[in-house]
Order: C-alpha cells, then structure tokens, then sequence
C-alpha cells in the first residue's frame, strides 16, 4: 500500500514515545504498509544543532521524507511543546518536505495539560510545511504506557483502543496517496 516514516523525536533511547511508535508501526506494517522508523537522536548532534543541511546524514532524513506517502511524528511533550530535537530536524528540511503527505501527529506526557501540544504546537508546523491532510492526533499520557522487564510494551485498555482507531484513520486516509516527487512539492 503506501510507504510511511515512523520519527520519534525523543531525545532518549529508553523513551516511551519510541517504544509506543515502534508499536504503533506493526499495526501499521499488519495493514500492508511499509514502514521506515527514524529515530531523530540517532543523526549526529552535530549536524542537528550546527543545522548542517548538507551533512549525509541529514541528507539521507530529507530523501526519507521526499519518497515516502505518510509519516507518523512522535514526541514527548516538554515545556507545553514538542521536543527541541524534533524542532531542530525539522527546521533543517525543505519547508514544503510534507507536500502532498498525510501526517499523524502523537504526543506522550506526564499530564493531560500538554494534551493541547498537538494542536497549538506540532500542528501548526506541519500544516505550514505543507502536510496534504493531518489527521487528529493524538496524546498518551505517560503512566498509560508501561515497559515491562523483557521490553515488551503496555498500553492501558482505553488508550490502546484509541490508538488503534487512530492509526487505523491514517491507514484508511493513506489509501490510493503516493508521495509527490521533489519538485512538484517545492510547487505546492
């Protein structure tokens, strides 16, 4: 079906937002899609944070974006805003790198009163790097999502029941789109 980018824009490797994408992305990969995961804390600080555009790094995150027909941006919400690393990664791609792609923003936190981060702080950059449709997001609070021993993850009932139908939305809403090639986005 379609190709989608799974970012995790969590700064830690142990991050409950990078464990509940990586779930998230089977469900995904069950409905027949391909599924690409970019954990942004893995490109070099260097480059993020001296905005290196041309950084083979870099440059490999911005073909990612540009070949694929949706991408699923996770974040932990910090200060009622997404994470300083998912803006500095961000703020390095073309501004028109979500032309013609449908976005599934999600959010995790210590308490529902980030739950408004979504919409009044991810979705507006979305929306201006030229997202095509932002499906309505989502936001789970931390204590919900539990890691076990083994690592295995643990979605509290009603958030997973939530989380299913809201990745089973993107995956409708990706049917029948196929990424634009570069220029066509620059266009949009």
């Amino acid at each position: 079906m379609a190709t989608v980018l799974s970012v995790s824009g969590s700064p830690s490797a142990t991050s409950r937002t990078a464990r509940l994408l990586r779930h998230l992305d089977r469900r995904l990969t069950a409905r027949g899609h391909e599924v690409i995961p970019l954990d942004v804390r893995t490109l070099p600080a260097e480059a993020l944070l001296g905005a290196d555009f041309r950084h083979p790094a870099i440059v490999e995150a911005t073909e990612l974006f540009a070949r694929v027909d949706g991408v699923v941006i996770g974040t932990p919400v910090y200060k009622a805003a997404y994470s300083g690393l998912l803006k500095s990664l961000l703020d390095l791609l073309p501004q028109y790198a979500l032309a013609g792609k449908t976005v599934l923003p999600l959010a995790t936190g210590g308490t529902t009163a980030h739950v408004l981060a979504i919409d009044y702080a991810l979705r507006p950059v979305l929306s201006s790097m030229g997202a095509a449709h932002i499906v309505q997001g989502w936001f789970t609070l931390d204590k919900d999502i539990e890691v076990g021993a083994d690592g295995a993850l643990t979605v509290a009932p009603g958030p997973a029941g939530a989380l299913a139908q809201v990745v089973d939305r993107f995956s409708d809403a990706l049917g029948g789109r196929t990424a634009l090639p570069a220029a066509a986005g620059r266009a949009a």
